[in-house]
């Protein structure tokens, strides 16, 4: 980690050193058109597309681009460049969403892109064509991304998506595509906007302001000064604030063909007959066991029977025959509905920043420019009531007391005694514990339930900054130079309060100093030692330089050959320390808290080339190649080919070949353990382990136990060193069709085959030994068995933890079509129409392993461990259509992805074969085999009213279409968060004004 001085040093040095000699890439980009500025703008006749060191007057190169102008966004009603990235056609897979946050994601608080489903660590994003660095937390403990929460968004001129592998030009991570987000070159005057948003339920609040103030013309003045600001918030929203069944976790009233879902309200009952025992709900139960906590002497009881059931909870009294078939209940007991109690679906958001700009004019032949960024976001979200019982994470098994049989459960002693005490506390040196009914009875007490006065709760706070310099012009005969260079910090502080740290918790059970018996009687300072706040900060940095030579030599009956020549440099760190270590012991650590770090540091030099020959007029070849080398011992060389052929003007045909690599993450190579938690259903479980489960209920029937519901295995990943880049062969093949003037359609085949991809090691099969015979250590993949099931203590556990390390092994092979369209029509001179769409279908994302056996996950669940069960949907599109009218115009955007199957092949199932429909606990599907598609439509107004002033308001998800039901996704409660984040929102309203003077 560099010391803020020689940040600022470093920093200095290098943004005076380009600005006498230059360094970049991609400050030729920057010089595109600014179609939002408060005075007119000479034009560039050409602009840099990314992909290409080269200018050109138009974005159809052979390579496919996507570009959205802010004005699209504005028209779509996209308040975040962010936001608009997501709801891409070609983003699809383990993209991580803002709304992840409030449901367990490891990078909480930042948003990320997948291209074709290869994941965030594959497609690389860029800010006016140089990196930006990594966000300090990695997405599943093992992917580093850039955060898209960092864009800095009232100067975003447009954002372009390279959607082939572009290894050549930029090196490593850009395997699946390429992100550019193009900042404004120049602004004149005063701009400015302010938004307001609500849903038609009165809720999910939103606003938006900005301002951005510009001096100076290029084309007159010679140079441009800017400074913007914005500020961006959403409220958090939470189950209760919406209609069921996402408010509750009673599913009874979801059925299909006559069967219904589980009523999972803790200590429920589904069709009259009780669940079991639960220990999820906030009132404290205890059990009786004799002194040496092996006999039991009755039944659980409510440790504080006169404040019966709380504020939370409805008493709810067992029938006799209820009573008799679950043996460790009590008469009464507590009901309560955590997802309506506890759950969120949105996080609390707020970001701004602010931003500014200098560009000049150097002499006649070199224009200079410095911008700086800073932005700065936070997130903030609520968890459970405060859990005293659990397995710990990354393998902690919860030491208080053992049985004979291993199960581990928190038990209330007999005698208390002054903390510090190093002898056994007895009669001769204790006090009869207050908090145990039992102890004048010589017994001990096994305690279990939650803390109703504490509640989970996590905060992100991210900075990021970011200075861009560099320098482009001309010189000599011809020769062109493009010189640039980036500095950029990201600040994180993570903030967790109300999780149990499990040594507290065992102190103030053996002294008695915390009041179990009238938790809400504890004083602050008490509640603080049980749950102290954990404050963890994190950082990365990343410094660029680069230098760019370009020159035409000679002509060929197409044009002129171009010829570039570069070389880059790159520093980058990460400082993720783990927020629950565990050096000091497995005591030393929180419940629950998830437990990842990585760190890690390195150099890159590289040097590459491109070379352009049009032929002839109708084929355009481009050859481009680069050669990276890493401090860390890796380097790679990625060549890529492209051509362009087009025999007449409305018709053009196009493909690239391209090699590209990923280097191992420092989460991968330098990771603390990481514990990712994977849903499972128990219809994936052997009959046998079910058996010692089972409750026989008043019918005579076998069902499964409460024990049994909301199952989650951990999968523990430890960094390895010495891991190889990922290599990637990728093509391209598609035509340009243009039958009309003002009509374009693009068709592009894809194919992306990566070999040697990193991946855990297989924890599935030491999964399967485990429930098969109890086996703990199968191969390099370690079981951890999980908490007791209170019902049935002697029972074997669920797994609760895998751990094993990182690996090369597997091919990933992802292959699709892309479907573009442009039309606009001139009704006459006030009257037009402009119609957009893009549309990814996926023929194919497998997943071959060494052992010879493919996984298939198009249309289903898969990769339901990388993807957080979001799946690989087959289809999704995207259509605006704009209609102006004088100083109207009204937009209307379709938003579809096609449904899938609940099945994932490396869940153990074959594709197609509905095996993780959810279930409910008599093991009958209550859904059908398919998850529905998603159509959602937006609608966009708005009015010139004046020339410096436009008035606008946007209707979202118009037909008001709940997002459809999913019950294994784990990312969000019932629905899939990637697909119908603004399904779940609702119908939601906004307004808005923009004005320039």
């Amino acid at each position: 980690m560099l010391h803020p001085f020689r940040i600022r040093l470093l920093t200095s040095t290098l943004i005076g050193s380009a600005a006498l000699i230059g360094i970049g890439e991609a400050h030729a980009q920057v010089a595109a058109p600014v179609a939002t500025t408060a005075a007119a703008v000479p034009a560039d006749e050409t602009i840099i597309v990314t992909g290409t060191l080269f200018r050109r007057k138009d974005t159809e190169t052979a390579s496919p681009v996507t570009v959205v102008t802010q004005d699209d966004l504005n028209k779509r009603g996209i308040q975040t460049t962010q936001a608009g990235i997501q709801l891409l056609a070609s983003i699809n897979g383990p993209a991580l969403t803002n709304s992840f946050s409030s449901n367990g994601a490891f990078a909480s608080g930042a948003s990320a892109a997948s291209l074709r489903g290869l994941s965030s660590n594959s497609t690389l994003t860029l800010f006016d064509g140089l990196r930006a660095t990594y966000y300090p937390l990695a997405d599943d403990g093992s992917r580093n991304f850039v955060d898209l929460n960092t864009i800095p968004d009232e100067i975003v001129e447009s954002f372009q998506v390279l959607k082939d592998g572009a290894s050549s030009a930029y090196g490593a991570d850009a395997i699946a595509g390429v992100i550019n987000i193009i900042t404004k070159k120049q602004v004149v005057g005063l701009l400015g906007s302010a938004e307001a948003g609500i849903s038609e339920r009165g809720d999910a609040a939103n606003h938006r302001i900005s301002l951005t103030y510009g001096h100076g013309d290029l084309g007159r003045d010679r140079y441009n000064f800017y400074i913007s600001g914005h500020y961006v918030d959403s409220d958090a929203l939470y189950n209760n604030q919406r209609g069921y069944p996402y408010n509750s976790s009673d599913q009874s009233r979801v059925c299909y063909n006559g069967v219904c879902g589980p009523n999972n309200i803790s200590n429920g009952v589904t069709n009259g007959v009780y669940n079991g025992l639960s220990t999820a709900p906030d009132v404290l139960i205890v059990r009786p066991y004799d002194a040496t906590n092996t006999v039991r002497l009755g039944r659980y009881q409510l440790l504080n029977p006169a404040a019966g059931c709380g504020q939370n909870s409805t008493p709810y009294t067992l029938s006799d025959a209820d009573y008799a078939a679950n043996t460790a209940a009590p008469r009464t007991v507590c009901q309560q509905d955590l997802v309506r109690d506890t759950g969120q679906i949105e996080p609390k958001l707020y970001r701004w920043g602010v931003s500014g700009r200098l560009t000049v004019e150097v002499g006649s032949d070199a224009e200079a420019f410095v911008e700086a960024n800073y932005e700065r976001s936070s997130s903030t979200s609520t968890g459970q009531f405060g859990r005293i019982r659990a397995t710990g994470p990354a393998g902690i098994v919860f030491p208080a007391y053992t049985t004979a049989a291993g199960a581990t459960i928190l038990t209330l002693p007999i005698y208390v005694c002054p903390r510090g005490t190093v002898v056994a506390c007895t009669a001769a040196n204790g006090t009869l514990n207050p908090n145990n009914p039992f102890a004048a009875q010589g017994q001990v007490a096994r305690l279990a339930g939650r803390l109703s006065n504490v509640k989970e709760q996590n905060s992100t706070l991210s900075e990021t900054y970011r200075i861009e310099t560099g320098i482009r012009g001309h010189f000599g005969d011809g020769w062109e130079y493009d010189l640039a260079g980036t500095a950029n910090e990201s600040l994180l502080r993570t903030t967790a309060s109300g999780y149990v740290f499990i040594q507290h918790l065992l102190d103030v059970v053996n002294d008695g100093s915390f009041n179990f018996v009238s938790p809400q009687a504890n004083s602050q300072a008490t509640l603080d030692y049980l749950t102290p706040t954990q404050s963890l900060h994190s950082n990365s940095h990343l410094y660029q330089g680069q230098a760019i030579l370009k020159k035409s030599f000679f002509h060929l009956p197409g044009g002129q050959v171009q010829v570039a020549v570069g070389a880059a440099v790159r520093y980058e760190d990460l400082y993720n320390p783990s927020g629950n270590p565990d050096y000091n012991g497995p005591t030393q650590r929180y419940f629950v808290l998830n437990a990842f770090g990585a760190t890690g540091h390195r150099n890159t030099e590289a040097g590459f080339f491109e070379i352009n020959a049009p032929v002839f007029k109708q084929l355009e070849l481009n050859a481009s190649g680069r050669y990276d080398t890493y401090s860390s011992g890796q380097s790679h060389f990625s060549p890529k080919f492209t051509a362009k052929f087009t025999p007449v003007k409305q018709i053009a045909f196009r493909g690239t070949y391209a090699q590209g690599f990923r280097i191992p993450s420092f989460a991968e190579s330098g990771a603390l353990p990481t514990t990712g938690y994977v849903t499972v259903q128990a219809s994936q479980l052997p009959q046998a382990f079910l058996d010692q489960h089972q409750v026989i209920g008043p019918d005579g029937k076998s069902r499964n136990d409460a024990y049994l519901q909301g199952i989650s295995i951990g999968e523990t990943t430890v960094g390895t060193a010495g891991l190889r880049p990922e290599k990637s062969r990728s093509f391209t093949l598609g035509t340009i069709l243009k039958p009309l003037r003002d009509v374009t359609f693009t068709v592009d085949y894809y194919n992306i085959k990566k070999t040697e991809a990193i991946t855990s090691v297989n924890f599935q099969s030491a999964i399967d030994a485990y429930y098969a015979s109890g086996a703990l250590k199968t191969g390099p993949v370690t079981i951890i068995p999980g908490e007791v099931d209170v019902d049935h203590p002697t029972a074997q556990p669920l797994a609760a933890f895998a751990q094993g390390g990182f690996i090369n092994a597997n091919t990933i092979e992802t292959s699709g079509l892309d479907f573009g369209l442009t039309a606009t029509h001139r009704f006459s001179d006030r009257v037009r129409f402009t119609s957009q769409g893009e549309a990814t279908w996926i023929l194919k994302l497998n997943t071959s392993f060494p052992d010879g056996h493919t996984e298939h996950y198009v249309g289903t669940l898969g990769n339901f461990n990388l993807t957080a069960g979001s799946g690989t949907p087959e289809w999704k599109a995207t259509w605006q259509n704009t209609l102006d009218v004088g100083v109207f115009s009204f937009t209307t955007t379709a938003y579809y992805t096609s449904g899938y199957n609940y099945s994932a092949e490396d869940q153990g199932s074959v594709a197609g074969d509905c095996s993780l429909v959810p279930t409910n606990r008599d093991n009958l599907a209550y859904q059908p085999c398919n998850v529905k598609s998603f159509i959602e439509v937006d609608m966009h107004a708005e009015i010139n009213a004046t020339p410096n002033a436009t008035f606008y308001v946007d209707v979202l998800n118009v037909a008001g279409v709940k997002p459809p039901f999913d019950g294994t996704t784990y990312g969000a409660y019932l629905y899939n968060p990637v697909v119908g984040d603004q399904g779940i929102l609702g119908r939601s309203f906004r307004a808005g004004a923009r004005f320039k003077f």
